[in-house]
Formats: structure tokens, C-alpha cells, sequence
């Protein structure tokens, strides 16, 4: 690690207040810019609505921006402010993130979540320099997006343990060696998330203010230490390799791939399921958008998906995928259609 990131500049306003004078490419999606587009007042010069993360597909955005765009905007969900931040560090403009949900990390991070190989890599493009949240259009979010973000806090309840199962197993990296004061720091903001869960599916703004207080938190944290372990481990690494398959035909939200892939690796830990389980279901997580049958196949998959991908060490490279361990697991969780 080189350098330690800052978050983004960050600004509660009203969008009808936001004004801005240089020549704006906007990066969106339909259903977010028909809600906050209502209240912008942008110079375009440039609109896309990015429909897939893929590195090629965004440094072919990045290459074919017009010339005289002065700053890039980043409007909606983690796709479109990803866009946002990588096409922006790409061409050495200025970014200005505004998320319509708290659904992700992404908007507070110094990375990108590109999609390369049929799994997560990371590129570095430092912070958005400003993000600007309005919490009206942000609490009147649909409920199944609203406070997603919060399985990004919840991530931390099975990534340390994680983080320990490799430490014990001498796996760790110098670089990501386990610090018990790191883990200590995570465990108190995770915490925290199960507290606010309810407040959060309600749309109650002080609960939304407090899950945004904690993934910036969460944030500063990682970057602090230049690593992800605290906060991701096997429940990412399945919702990285069940995201390809599904993607196919239908997209899914993150938050409805890692809630499941939470609850997997809970069980695969010997963890108490229904604490997580109530606490992303309240929060809004929608744990019933995958099908048995992907979740089954991509258990199948994943000793070797976390090996051939480079993950870093988790339960997962050790887990035998009998038929009758994957079915345990679907009944263990309630992923087999009897906890919808």
C-alpha cells in the first residue's frame, strides 16, 4: 500500500440546490434520473446509462467521451457512480457522485468493482471528489433498495471470521497479516448495523444518516489498513461467482446476491443464522431472488472459483461440495424456497 485514501467530499442538500456550470457527463440509470433528474439542472453534454461493469465495456465509455466535458456525474445506484469514478479517473476529470439508495460501499470508496474473468477485480481511482445526498429522494427509495448498503456491514460478521480462519491457517499475506485491533473496530461498526436494521427498511432518516456514518466508518478503515479482510470474505466470493450466472438473464441486485452468500457463510462457520438473517430481512435485503438450484450449482463451483479467481484464503477453499453438504446448507439457511 501506497497511499492511504480519503473518503469523498460530502454534502446533504437538496438537489433543486445543486448548481453547476461546467459541461457534465452524466452517468445514470432510467429509474434514477426520472426521479432525481426532476430536480437537476445540468449542462449535458453527454448521457450514458451503463447496463454491465465489465472493464472493457468502461474503458470504451472512458475513451469515447467528448472532448470538452469538464466533470463527470455520477447519478443513481453502485453501477452508475462506479462508471462515474472510473471513466472520471480515466480522463482526469472531477467527480460528483449522487446516490438515490444507500444500496452499496462503492459510493464512499477509493475502488471500482470491475467485472473481468467472471469475478471482482479492483482498480484504484482514488474518491469521488464530491457526493451529494438528499435524503428525501433517498428515504423514498423502493425498500428493497433504500439501506441495502447495510449487508456491507453485516459482511463483516463472516468476513472476520474469515480473516481469523486464515490467520490460523498461516494464509494471510504480510500486508493483510490479522491485526485484533482491526478486527476489533470492525466488529463494533457491524455491531452497530444490526441496531439500526429496522429504522433503516422504514426509511427513518436519523437510521439512514447512522447507516451512512458506518459504511464511511467501514471505509475509513480499509483504507486505512489497504485491504478489504474485515469486511469481505466468503459471502462476497459467492455473490462475485453466483452474479455471472445469473446476470444471463435477469440482473440482481448486490445486495440480494450477498445476502444469501451471508447466510452461507454463517453456516459454513457455525454461526447463529436468524440474527443475520432478521436483520437483513428488516433492513429490506431480499433473500428469496435466487433460485435453489444457482445457489446449489455455484456451491458446486466454488473450492475452485476462489482458487482459479486468486481469492484471498477463506472457509470456502477448504469446503467439500458434496451433494448432500450443499443440500444441509440450503436447508440449514432456508435458501431452498422455505424461508421466503
Amino acid at each position: 500500500m501506497t497511499t492511504i485514501w480519503p473518503l469523498p467530499t460530502i454534502e446533504f442538500k437538496d438537489l433543486s440546490q445543486v448548481e453547476e456550470r461546467r459541461p457534465v457527463a452524466l452517468v445514470t440509470s432510467e429509474p434514477a434520473w426520472s426521479i432525481a433528474g426532476q430536480f437537476l439542472n445540468l449542462p449535458l453534454v453527454v448521457q450514458a446509462e451503463p447496463v454491465k461493469a465489465d472493464l472493457a465495456y468502461l474503458q470504451s465509455l472512458a475513451d469515447n467521451l467528448p472532448p470538452q466535458v469538464e466533470v463527470v456525474y455520477g447519478v443513481g445506484g453502485g453501477l452508475a457512480c462506479d462508471t462515474a469514478k472510473y471513466i472520471g479517473k480515466t480522463r482526469g476529470l472531477p467527480v460528483v457522485l449522487i446516490p438515490t439508495a444507500l444500496s452499496v460501499d462503492g459510493f464512499f470508496t477509493a475502488i471500482v468493482a470491475v467485472r473481468k474473468q467472471g469475478s471482482v477485480r479492483y482498480v484504484d481511482t482514488g474518491p469521488a471528489d464530491w457526493l451529494i445526498v438528499d435524503w428525501e429522494i433517498v428515504r423514498n427509495a423502493p425498500a428493497s433498495l433504500r439501506g441495502t448498503g447495510i449487508v456491507e456491514l453485516l459482511s463483516i460478521v463472516t468476513g472476520l471470521k474469515d480473516w481469523q480462519y486464515a490467520a490460523a491457517h498461516n494464509k494471510n499475506t504480510p500486508e493483510t497479516r490479522f491485526l485484533p485491533w482491526a478486527a476489533s473496530l470492525a466488529a463494533g461498526i457491524a455491531q452497530q448495523a444490526f441496531k439500526i436494521a429496522r429504522g433503516v427498511g422504514q426509511g427513518n432518516v436519523e437510521a439512514l444518516r447512522n447507516l451512512l456514518d458506518l459504511i464511511c466508518m467501514e471505509v475509513r478503515l480499509t483504507n486505512q489498513l489497504g485491504h478489504n479482510r474485515p469486511q469481505e470474505g466468503s459471502e462476497q466470493y459467492f455473490a462475485y461467482a453466483v452474479e455471472s450466472r445469473v446476470a444471463v438473464e435477469r440482473g440482481v441486485p448486490f445486495a440480494d446476491l450477498v445476502g444469501p452468500g451471508l447466510l452461507i457463510a454463517a453456516a459454513l462457520h457455525d454461526q447463529d443464522i436468524n440474527p443475520i438473517r432478521e436483520t437483513m430481512v428488516s433492513a429490506g435485503v431480499r433473500l428469496d431472488q435466487l433460485r435453489p438450484a444457482d445457489i446449489a450449482e455455484t456451491l458446486k463451483i466454488m473450492p475452485q472459483y476462489v482458487v482459479e479467481h486468486n481469492l484471498p484464503y477463506s472457509i470456502l477453499h477448504d469446503f467439500d461440495p458434496t451433494h448432500e453438504r450443499i443440500n444441509e446448507l440450503l436447508r440449514v439457511t432456508r435458501l431452498d424456497g422455505s424461508g421466503s
